[in-house]
């Protein structure tokens, strides 16, 4: 039995106390994949941006908001634990100011700087020793090139490529890339595609 360290869901980046930056994860793959490891007998550590999903059952999870609560929830655990599955859809960016009142509208433009949020799976990945990292990409055009070249600068043992149409869709496929190698899954229901996921990377690792 491993333990396993899971990330899913959005990150949120406020910008005030009413609004924020995010996007479109709804978190279904990722808690997808932690009932698969469940079912198949492993412990699972699931870090968790906001959902309106029902926590998985048998999984300890630990609730966070932005990129920056995620790194640290992750760094807490990722010592106790012998794989990671970085599904989280983390902002790129947040606000480099984060306003204690609700901003309100004066002009017809207004103009925000942005500062970027750590690579949270590449931080991780740096310490992993010969521990297992899988990654996902979501990638609009290109896939299979840019997902490659974050397997290589993010030091992780497999990618999982997929596409915009897979955020909050109930159905999707991956496209699994390792050194060398690819692997097609889908397209069909998430606890499927999770299910055979988990299945792929249990049989061709060694954890």
């Amino acid at each position: 039995m491993a333990r396993f360290l899971v990330t899913a869901g959005p990150t949120r980046e406020s910008l005030d106390p009413v609004r924020f930056l995010s996007n479109r994860s709804s978190g279904k793959m990722g808690y997808s994949i932690c009932n698969a490891l469940v079912a198949a007998g492993h412990e699972v550590v699931l870090v968790s941006g906001p959902t309106s999903l029902v926590p998985p059952v048998g999984v300890d999870i630990v609730n966070v908001e932005s990129a920056l609560e995620m790194l640290a929830a992750c760094h807490h655990v990722w010592g106790s634990c012998d794989a990671l599955i970085a599904v989280a859809a983390v902002s790129d960016y947040r606000p480099a100011v984060s306003s204690e009142q609700k901003i309100k509208r004066v002009d017809d433009r207004l103009a925000l700087e942005l500062v970027a949020n750590p690579d949270i799976v590449k931080e991780l990945a740096a310490q992993k020793g010969q521990r297992l990292v899988v990654g996902f990409a979501l990638e609009s055009v290109n896939g299979e090139q840019y997902a490659r070249n974050k397997m290589q600068s993010k030091n992780l043992d497999y990618i999982c490529l997929n596409s915009p149409a897979a955020q909050g869709a109930d159905k999707s496929q991956l496209e699994v890339l390792s050194k060398g190698d690819s692997h097609s899954i889908g397209y069909c229901d998430k606890s499927v595609l999770a299910t055979e996921l988990v299945a792929f990377i249990l049989k061709n690792s060694n954890v």
